[in-house]
């Protein structure tokens, strides 16, 4: 029977593996190619966090000395230094909160909770957030030669804008327009003006 700490370790694994986040940037390799390395390291640095749990059930624990806030803080923490990924859903709350459920539970012997993550890791089928990152491929250079003498301000107009951010310009049918009938002239030089229909 696998003792609480290991129970607890094994959860926090299942807990980050199955968090949309950290499976995104494990996926797309966001961390380099260590990528899935660095995840099984993260596990093992949460649980660093946490005192050790005794080696069998029923003994006293020592209180969890990690809260809610300051676990969610870590997991921002190394998503930024190691993915660099800025998580801005909040999915890091309900990760920090399975977690710390799982640390109860496996204080109290209680291993339903990581009973439960592992088995959501087993039937996790495809996760919704299986992207892939596409590369474009090398983006076409200018000849700077072509520019030579001139200052951006120069060929703005003295005006900087920046149109990294531009939407992309779309071609779009012109409306055909009507043209005007030309005036009659009667035999007397007088011009006829056209009858308009009411609508």
């Amino acid at each position: 029977m696998a003792t609480p700490q290991t129970l607890f370790d094994t959860g926090i694994w299942y807990a980050l593996a199955l968090w949309p986040a950290l499976h995104t940037a494990v996926s797309n390799s966001w961390g380099g190619p260590s990528s899935t390395d660095k995840r099984d390291w993260f596990a093992g640095a949460v649980s660093e966090l946490f005192p050790a749990l005794p080696p069998a059930l029923g003994l006293a624990t020592i209180a969890a000395s990690v809260d809610l806030d300051d676990l969610g803080a870590v997991l921002l923490q190394v998503m930024q230094d190691e993915f660099e990924c800025n998580v801005e859903d909040d999915s890091e709350v309900e990760v920090a909160l399975t977690i710390l459920r799982l640390r109860k539970g496996s204080e109290e012997g209680n291993d339903s909770e990581a009973r439960t993550l592992e088995h959501r890791w087993r039937n996790r089928g495809a996760m919704k957030s299986d992207i892939k990152v596409i590369d474009n491929g090398p983006q076409e250079e200018v000849d700077e030669d072509e520019f030579e003498g001139f200052s951006d301000d120069e060929e703005m107009g003295g005006v900087d804008v920046d149109m990294s951010d531009a939407p992309a310009l779309v071609e779009t049918e012109r409306p055909v327009k009507k043209e005007k009938p030309k005036p009659q002239v009667d035999d007397d030089g007088f011009t006829s003006v056209p009858v308009r229909r009411k609508r």
